[in-house]
């Protein structure tokens, strides 16, 4: 499969800091948000992955990040701190990124990556990732990995990544309503945006982790803009799941929003406790 991440928002919940910095570059303890998205495509098992950029300076950050620097990689080497440099050579090595900028135009909104990527996914099955959220796990596993697993076990040509909240806590959230199938597995149903109400004790919510086949391309082409001019890229999947049935596999790490500055901290302080859990004193 291929992947596409999504980095083209403006980050106008982190100005005037956004500005100048990419929100999916701000950091998760030394590592990118963006990073960790990345990681977790390539734990999928996505060895080619777009990203879809905003033009200017945020987008020339991330093409940075995500681009071999062999100067930098012999300067690093050359003091012995090949460690430092790892994780980046790890990323070069493991996927081939391909960067399509997203222009700044009438349009806008979470479906024009899929859209902007059309031609790059081709006939390969792909994630469709947003690169400003962030999932952790203190097992090593990867919720992605885990969302194709599930998919392929149920035989359905679609899957949802889902965290799973409070039935009181729905209405703040993007809710996947769902079907129950003859082998019991959780068919999305309906997407309900925010709803006033909702008669469950628990809810599935969108979490922007969508692995879907090429053909759904063509649902995302369709789209017309919502009532607030945005082209939505929860319309096309859930277009997509009136025709074809849709798995809603729930994650089992954490999930956080780290588009505004209250999520961002959040993630840095739950990947700091795992860390703290994980890494042994050399003393011991």
């Amino acid at each position: 499969m291929k992947a596409v991440i999504a980095v083209a928002g403006m980050g106008s919940r982190f100005f005037p800091i956004g500005k100048t910095i990419n929100k999916s570059m701000l950091p998760i303890l030394n590592h990118p948000v963006l990073a960790y998205a990345v990681a977790d495509c390539i734990a999928a098992g996505a060895r080619e992955i777009a990203i879809v950029t905003a033009p200017g300076e945020a987008g020339r950050q991330v093409r940075h990040y995500l681009s071999e620097d062999h100067d930098l990689k012999a300067y690093f080497s050359a003091r012995g701190w090949q460690d430092k440099y790892a994780p980046l050579a790890d990323l070069h090595r493991q996927a081939d990124f391909t960067f399509l900028e997203q222009p700044r135009d009438d349009r806008y909104g979470t479906a024009l990556p899929a859209i902007i990527a059309a031609e790059f996914i081709g006939n390969e099955d792909f994630l469709l990732v947003a690169g400003d959220d962030l999932l952790l796990r203190a097992d090593g596993g990867s919720d992605l990995a885990d969302l194709a697993a599930a998919r392929a076990a149920a035989g359905t040509p679609a899957a949802l990544a889902a965290a799973t909240v409070p039935g009181a806590e729905a209405h703040r959230y993007g809710i996947l309503h769902p079907r129950t199938a003859a082998a019991g597995h959780h068919l999305l149903d309906e997407l309900l945006e925010k709803p006033d109400s909702y008669g469950k004790p628990t809810a599935y919510i969108n979490i922007s982790r969508t692995l879907l086949p090429a053909h759904a391309v063509a649902y995302f082409q369709k789209l017309t803009p919502a009532p607030n001019g945005e082209y939505q890229a929860t319309d096309a999947v859930a277009a997509f799941a009136r025709d074809h049935d849709v798995l809603i596999q729930p994650i089992t790490g954490q999930y956080h929003d780290c588009g505004n500055p209250a999520g961002w901290l959040a993630a840095n302080n739950a990947a700091a406790a795992i860390q703290a859990l994980t890494v042994t004193d050399p003393r011991d």
